[in-house]
């Protein structure tokens, strides 16, 4: 049973009857319907001559219906390929002409401009899909018959190609097998202590790990439900936790809720779990909303290439800070950077991870994958942390965000954390620039909770008695917000080039 979709089927089969997925106006789609749907659309991309390793990409909005193509992708044992709704034409075409789809489905109202892109790269068959269950797609799958015998695959053959962000040169294609996400939901999904009364409360994007293969992945294993927003939405969230047990979410969605004078502990009184990942969680609001809610936030560690890798235990203390214990069967060791020797415990180095959830390899880049992917199994993440004596991981930042200054090295998330803490401060970036004589020079970024709330000259002089002088930054910037990504991560490549100049 190697091919995922038939560990779903077995979990869900008892329960054809019961949701999959809730919308927000009520209406639902049974496992029953999700498993026929699954068919008919299995059956119209087998008659369009897609089959085994074949990649079908897609740049639509969130929707259920585009779940279901996910799942009867797995089912003909080709690619998923999900692709950022926000990527340009532009972008776009970097990415069909490397993965070379037999498929592209897009937007209804995209088609006219990415068809003729599609056509320019040989992608041979365009269909669209819209956010109303609309498109060529869904209207050519209702002609077809439910019934599909489902791939039997081998576990180690694709089942999906997730694109990293690129913000490090040429974007890359992490390949991850039937087996990496089956293998990852399922110890997801007894450590968080899933059942079939669950009901997620989603509201990420599904063109990212977290919310397409650990969310919908978890829920699919353990026959329980998920409310299914469009999007992330204050207002519609706070109506639907009552309804719901479980939130995931980024760093942004916890912030905002307690913004919400509305949001309350009575208001969350039927919730068992929030898990916050993709980006860090700051201390600070891991203790104003435990304060608020009664509910510490379960922070977790992963990333494109392996899914998770850690998290907070659930039964034990969740650690402000930190991103937890190894996952189980999950290894993760400290390296120096430069020997790639392991660092004793303590010791702040590259985070390296092994498990049956590290991907592949880069899909077509064989050089780049042997340079990131050690002879003996482990992944070189690009983080750097370290293990205290509890065991617990505590991220430092990117191996690439670390400052060079006058020959010493700055973890940005260390000044940062102190940043944090002072008042007014809602967060902060903490970047090295090209400074003369330094080499690099810390600069701060500093995004005030409310205008006048915070000065420059008043955060270097809090600073001055807790943080050595080379870690100090030489310049603070005050600004109303921080740029970010679609899953909320700072966007430290931005604030280097916008402040390049500081100190020339």
């Amino acid at each position: 049973m190697a091919n995922l979709y038939e560990r779903f089927l077995e979990c869900f089969t008892p329960r054809l009857d019961a949701p999959f997925i809730v919308r927000p106006d009520g209406g639902t789609i049974s496992y029953a319907e999700l498993h026929a749907a699954t068919g008919r659309i299995a059956n119209l991309l087998a008659s369009l001559g897609i089959g085994r390793g074949d990649r079908v990409a897609m740049q639509v909005e969130k929707s259920a219906e585009g779940l279901l193509v996910y799942l009867a992708t797995l089912r003909i044992g080709a690619i998923h390929l999900p692709l950022n709704p926000a990527y340009t034409p532009r972008e776009l075409g970097y990415f069909l002409r490397d993965a070379e789809p037999a498929l592209f489905v897009c937007s209804p109202g995209n088609e006219a401009v990415l068809g003729a892109l599609c056509h320019d790269a040989g992608i041979p068959q365009v269909l669209t899909l819209g956010t109303a269950g609309d498109g060529s797609l869904l209207a050519a799958a209702a002609a077809m018959p439910e019934t599909f015998a489902t791939l039997d695959v081998a576990g180690d053959e694709l089942a999906a190609i997730l694109y990293t962000s690129g913000t490090t040169g040429r974007s890359k294609g992490a390949m991850l097998t039937h087996d990496n996400l089956g293998s990852n939901a399922e110890t997801l999904a007894d450590l968080w202590r899933f059942t079939r009364d669950d009901v997620l409360l989603h509201a990420l994007p599904t063109f990212h790990t977290h919310g397409l293969f650990v969310a919908t992945n978890i829920i699919l294993l353990t026959g329980a439900r998920m409310i299914f927003l469009p999007a992330f939405d204050l207002a519609t969230m706070i109506r639907l936790l009552p309804r719901s047990t479980v939130l995931m979410g980024v760093p942004t969605f916890y912030s905002r809720l307690l913004s919400r004078s509305d949001f309350t502990r009575e208001l969350v009184g039927n919730m068992r779990l929030f898990v916050s990942g993709s980006a860090p969680l700051l201390a600070e609001v891991h203790r104003e909303f435990s304060a608020r809610t009664g509910h510490a936030i379960l922070e977790r560690y992963g990333m494109t290439e392996t899914n998770m890798n850690s998290s907070n235990p659930y039964d034990a203390d969740r650690v402000p800070g930190s991103v937890g214990l190894p996952l189980p069967g999950v290894e993760i060791r400290i390296t120096d950077p430069e020997t790639a020797t392991p660092l004793p415990q303590g010791g702040i180095g590259m985070i390296e991870v092994r498990g049956p959830n590290v991907f592949a390899g880069y899909w077509r880049m064989p050089e780049k994958t042997a340079e990131e992917k050690r002879a003996d199994g482990f992944f070189i993440t690009g983080d750097v942390g370290s293990f205290d004596a509890r065991g617990y991981l505590f991220i430092s930042g990117r191996a690439k965000d670390l400052i060079i200054s006058g020959g010493l090295n700055v973890y940005p998330a260390e000044v940062e954390a102190l940043i944090d803490e002072l008042p007014g401060v809602a967060e902060c970036a903490v970047i090295g620039v090209p400074h003369p004589d330094l080499g690099e020079g810390v600069v701060a970024v500093v995004a005030a909770k409310a205008p006048g709330a915070v000065e420059a000259e008043a955060i270097k002089a809090a600073l001055a008695g807790t943080l050595a002088a080379f870690k100090r930054p030489k310049q603070v910037f005050v600004v109303d917000e921080l740029p970010r990504n679609a899953m909320g991560k700072i966007q430290k490549a931005e604030l280097r080039k916008a402040y390049a100049g500081t100190f020339a």
